[in-house]
C-alpha cells in the first residue's frame, strides 16, 4: 500500500466513523446494527495500522542513511497516528500512556498530551481493571490482538467502549508497545455545572465563586459558639466538604506524635458497610501521601491518581482502588496538626491546582478552629469548676426553715458566691463576691467561701469567722477585696456579720419589708476587719432575703438601676409565699426590668421560718 492509498483509506474510514456517529445519534435505542458496523470499522482500523506498519518496514533506506530512514519512518508514523479518525492510545508494557492521538483527547475531554505518562488502567472502571490488565499481558506475550468491551471514565465523562489491543514494535523503542483503539458505544457527558473551569471564562468565574463561598461557609461553621463548645467541629467540616467537593473526605489528626484517623465521610449513596469501616480502621501512618504532607507541611494534588497505594491498603487491596478513586487532594490541617484528604471518583471532574489552594486555606482554618476548641473547652471546664466552687449544687435542709436560691452567671466567669453549711450547734449561710471579674476574681471568691465554711466548724460566732477570713485574705496579697455577709442560725435567731455587703431584707407575713443594717468594710482591704454585726429574729412565716450587687445594680434601657426600693415592692407582693416562689418572682421582675440583659452575676437567697 502506497502512502496516497493509505491516506485515501484513512479518509474513507473517517467518513464511515462520522456516519456511525450520526446513526447512533439518530437511533439511540437501536444500537445493535450500529455496534456491528462499529466493530467492522475497528477491524478495518486494525488492518490499516498493520499495513501502515508493514509499509514502514519495507520503506527503502538511503545508502548509509539508516538514521535518516528511521526518522522518516517515525515522521510517517506520527502523521498516520495523528490523522487516524478513531481514538488510538499507545501503551508501554506497564500500561503507561506513551502516545495519544487528538481523537482520543477529544473523546476523553482532556488537553492534548495531558494523559501522556499516566497509567491508562486508571481510566478503566474499577471492576474491569483486572480484566484489562489480563488482556494487555496476553497481547504482549502472544502477539495476538484482543478486543473486548469496557468502561472508561475521565473529566466527568463516562464511556462504554469497544477496545481493541494490538502489539506494536516501534522504531527506537527497546520494548514492545500496544496500540489501543477505542470506539465508544455509549457516552455519558458530565453535568453542565461539572465542566472543567478552564473551558470558559464564565465557568472559571463560577468555580472561583464556589471556592470563595466554601471558605465563607467553612469560616461561619467553625466560628459558631456551638462548634467551639462541643467536639463536633471536625465532623461538621468534613460533612460540608463531602456534600459538595469530594466523594470521600478523610481527616487524620496528630496524637502522641503519630497520625490517627479521626473522621471519614463516605459518598452520600454509599452504604455504611465494610469499606467505610476499612477506611476508618486503616493506619494513616502507613499512607505515603499522609506522611508526605506531614513531613513537607504542604499539600499535594493528583489530578489523576498514578499510584493507587499512596493512601494505604485494606483487606481488598489498595484503598484508592476499592474506593474507585480518580483524583486525590491532601493538605495539612493547621501547622502540623493533621492531614485532610479528599478523594473524587473517576466519573467526576478531577481536582485542580485552584482546588489545592482553597483546600490549604480550609486546612489552616480547621487547624486554628481545633486549637481554639481545645482552649475554649479547657477554659469552659475551668469556668464550670470555678462556678461549681462558688455555688452549691443543692441546698441542705435547715431545721425550722425552708430555703431557696437562684444564681445567674454574668458575662464572664462568676465572682459571686452563696453557701449553706453546718456550723457548731446549728447551721450557717454566706453570700458575697469579689470586686472584679474573670478567673482570678472567681478563685478569690471560692477561697473566701471555703474559708467561711471551714472556720465555721470551730467558731460559734460568724463575726469571728469573718475576721479570720479577712486576715487570711490580706496575707494572700491578692490585691482584691470581697463584699460578704455570713449568718449563723440558732433556733429562731440569726446572727449576721456584714463586710461591705448590702443589707438583708426581712419580708413579714403582712407584706411589710424592713432591711437589716448591712454595711461594714469589705474583706481584704485592711488587716483589721471592720464589720457590722446584727441579730435578727425570724418568726414562722417571715422570710429573710439576701441578694447580690448584680441584682440591685441591674439597669434598664434608660440606665436606671433596679435598686432596693423596687426589690422591696416585689417582695411585698410575695407575702406568705414559699421561698422558691419569692426568688423566682424577683428573678422574673429583674428580667423584665432590664430586658433580659445580664452583665454581673445575680444571686437571690431566701430563708423562711416554718
Amino acid at each position: 500500500m502506497t502512502m496516497p492509498d493509505l491516506e485515501h483509506a484513512l479518509d474513507a474510514l473517517a467518513g464511515r466513523v462520522s456516519s456511525l456517529r450520526e446513526a447512533r445519534a439518530a437511533y439511540p435505542k437501536d444500537l445493535a446494527p450500529t455496534l456491528d458496523a462499529a466493530l467492522a470499522e475497528l477491524d478495518t482500523a486494525a488492518e490499516l495500522l498493520a499495513e501502515a506498519r508493514e509499509e514502514l518496514r519495507k520503506a527503502p533506506r538511503r545508502p548509509g542513511g539508516k538514521k535518516d530512514g528511521g526518522q522518516r519512518e517515525l515522521k510517517l508514523l506520527r502523521q498516520v497516528f495523528r490523522a487516524f479518525p478513531v481514538p488510538v492510545i499507545v501503551l508501554d508494557g506497564g500500561g503507561v500512556v506513551r502516545r495519544i492521538n487528538p481523537e482520543t483527547s477529544r473523546m476523553l475531554g482532556s488537553p492534548d498530551g495531558y494523559l501522556v505518562g499516566r497509567s491508562f488502567p486508571l481510566l478503566v472502571d474499577v471492576s474491569r481493571r483486572a480484566a484489562f490488565r489480563s488482556h494487555l499481558t496476553a497481547v504482549l506475550q502472544t502477539g495476538q490482538p484482543s478486543a473486548f468491551e469496557t468502561r472508561l471514565a475521565h473529566q466527568g465523562r463516562t464511556h462504554t467502549v469497544q477496545l481493541a489491543l494490538t502489539r506494536l514494535t516501534m522504531p527506537g523503542e527497546p520494548q514492545q508497545m500496544v496500540a489501543a483503539v477505542a470506539l465508544p458505544t455509549e457516552v455519558q457527558l458530565p453535568e453542565p455545572g461539572a465542566r472543567r473551569p478552564e473551558q470558559a471564562d464564565g465557568a472559571l468565574l463560577l468555580a472561583a465563586a464556589r471556592r470563595q463561598d466554601l471558605l465563607a461557609r467553612m469560616a461561619r461553621l467553625l466560628l459558631e459558639e456551638d462548634a467551639l463548645m462541643r467536639p463536633g467541629a471536625l465532623q461538621r467540616a468534613t460533612r460540608l466538604l463531602a456534600a459538595e467537593w469530594a466523594d470521600w473526605v478523610i481527616a487524620d489528626l496528630m496524637r502522641d506524635g503519630l497520625p490517627h484517623r479521626a473522621a471519614v465521610m463516605a459518598p452520600k449513596n454509599h452504604p455504611l458497610g465494610d469499606l467505610v469501616r476499612q477506611v476508618e480502621s486503616a493506619d494513616p501512618a502507613g499512607s505515603m501521601v499522609v506522611m508526605q504532607v506531614l513531613d513537607r507541611r504542604s499539600g499535594v494534588v493528583q489530578e489523576m491518581v498514578d499510584d493507587e497505594s499512596v493512601l494505604g491498603f485494606c483487606a481488598e487491596g489498595p484503598l484508592l482502588t476499592v474506593m474507585g478513586a480518580g483524583s486525590l487532594l491532601s493538605v495539612p490541617i493547621g501547622h502540623g496538626d493533621g492531614v485532610l484528604t479528599l478523594v473524587r471518583a473517576h466519573d467526576r471532574p478531577p481536582f485542580a491546582l485552584a482546588d489545592l489552594a482553597v483546600m490549604q486555606e480550609v486546612g489552616l482554618q480547621l487547624g486554628l478552629a481545633l486549637r481554639a476548641q481545645v482552649s475554649f473547652q479547657s477554659r469552659s471546664r475551668a469556668a464550670d469548676a470555678l462556678s461549681a466552687s462558688v455555688a452549691p449544687r443543692n441546698l441542705p435542709d435547715v431545721p425550722g426553715y425552708e430555703a431557696a436560691a437562684v444564681y445567674h452567671p454574668g458575662s464572664s466567669v462568676g465572682a459571686e458566691f452563696y453557701d449553706v453549711f453546718p456550723v457548731s450547734g446549728g447551721w450557717g449561710f454566706a453570700l458575697g463576691g469579689a470586686a472584679g471579674k474573670g478567673e482570678e476574681a472567681a478563685s478569690v471568691s471560692a477561697m473566701v467561701r471555703g474559708g467561711l465554711r471551714v472556720l465555721s466548724a470551730w467558731e460559734a460566732d460568724p463575726d469571728l469567722v469573718m475576721r479570720k477570713v479577712n486576715e487570711a485574705l490580706v496575707a494572700q496579697g491578692t490585691g482584691m477585696f470581697v463584699m460578704a455577709v455570713a449568718g449563723f442560725v440558732k433556733g429562731r435567731e440569726i446572727r449576721l456579720s456584714s463586710a461591705g455587703h448590702h443589707p438583708a431584707a426581712l419580708l413579714q407575713p403582712d407584706g411589710a419589708v424592713r432591711f437589716a443594717a448591712g454595711g461594714g468594710v469589705p474583706l481584704g482591704i485592711s488587716a483589721e476587719a471592720e464589720t457590722e454585726v446584727q441579730t435578727l429574729t425570724v418568726a414562722v412565716g417571715e422570710t429573710l432575703v439576701l441578694y447580690s450587687e448584680g441584682l440591685v445594680s441591674s439597669r434598664n434601657e434608660r440606665g436606671e438601676p433596679y435598686g432596693e426600693e423596687r426589690l422591696a415592692d416585689v417582695l411585698g407582693r410575695c407575702a406568705g409565699q414559699a421561698p422558691s416562689t419569692v426568688v423566682k418572682a424577683v428573678e422574673a421582675d429583674r428580667h423584665a426590668f432590664s430586658g433580659g440583659r445580664v452583665w454581673d452575676e445575680i444571686v437571690v437567697f431566701a430563708l423562711r421560718g416554718v
